[in-house]
């Protein structure tokens, strides 16, 4: 099963490393022009903190296919970047892209709160024409040791057509080096990305922890999608990222997590 119909929970122990949303628009000059004061006057109470990293786009190649090919350097692009006092919490606007991050994740709805005034904002400020897409991206990454399941195989937590080789019985998990699938399909009206495996997550440059389970999912909408119509965008695409979290877990890993009815 790609996508679960199974009723949307909270989890008391989430294995959530990262939820980013981005919504890209066609370039608005103005934005790398000036500093956006404005903006950051209207959303400070919640992301008071301000840095800008000055970002250079890879050169593109002009005359490809022709006898002198030659790399023209991109233009220098501002990412402006509004953090929460506690850092966990962190909003990047470019001159084609507003995004919202956070390791904080503690459900949809809150989330889209964060989202709303910030996005409200950038809209009344710079009134782009449409969105070229938008985006939600869910990282998670399984700690069997967090979930009391060490000696549980991941056969056993994940769906089968994530597992690849290690879900075959006779396999033992110490002698895989590697078993990873990346798919991406058009399911449930929105773009699928996803990307699942065991992984080491890396903290500082060092590894933290035994390896874990990764299911990075990134669910995404392209086109000229009108301004008015960016929050319904947003909701169909969260709705398409449950389904394919719940389809990708099993009951027992499901369980382990500490499901709670919304």
């Amino acid at each position: 099963m790609l996508l679960s119909t199974a009723p949307r929970c909270r989890y008391e122990r989430p294995q959530l490393l990262e939820v980013i949303c981005q919504l890209r628009f066609p370039t608005i000059l103005s934005i790398g022009a000036n500093e956006p004061a404005e903006f950051q006057d209207a959303i400070r109470d919640a992301f008071p903190k301000y840095s800008a990293l000055t970002e250079r786009p890879a050169p593109k190649i002009v005359g490809a296919g022709t006898a002198a090919p030659q790399l023209e350097p991109a233009k220098p692009i501002t990412n402006y970047n509004f953090l929460s006092l506690d850092g966990r919490w962190k909003l990047n606007l470019t001159q084609s892209f507003i995004a919202l991050s956070t390791t904080a994740y503690s459900g949809w709805e809150e989330f889209a709160a964060r989202l709303d005034k910030p996005l409200a904002q950038f809209i009344a400020l710079y009134k782009p024409a449409a969105f070229e897409r938008i985006g939600l991206r869910y990282v998670n990454a399984f700690s069997r040791e967090a979930l009391g399941l060490e000696n549980t195989p991941w056969r056993e937590l994940i769906a089968p057509q994530y597992c690849g080789v290690l879900g075959f019985a006779d396999v033992e998990e110490s002698r895989v080096g590697k078993s990873a699938s990346d798919i991406e399909v058009d399911a449930g009206g929105c773009h699928l990305k996803l990307h699942a495996g065991p992984g080491v997550i890396r903290r500082g440059g060092k590894p933290d922890g035994k390896p874990r389970f990764i299911f990075d999912a990134d669910v995404s909408m392209s086109g000229e999608l009108p301004v008015n119509l960016a929050v319904g965008g947003l909701n169909t695409l969260h709705n398409c990222a449950w389904s394919a979290f719940r389809g990708a877990i099993t009951d027992d890993l499901h369980a382990a997590m500490g499901p709670q009815t919304l």
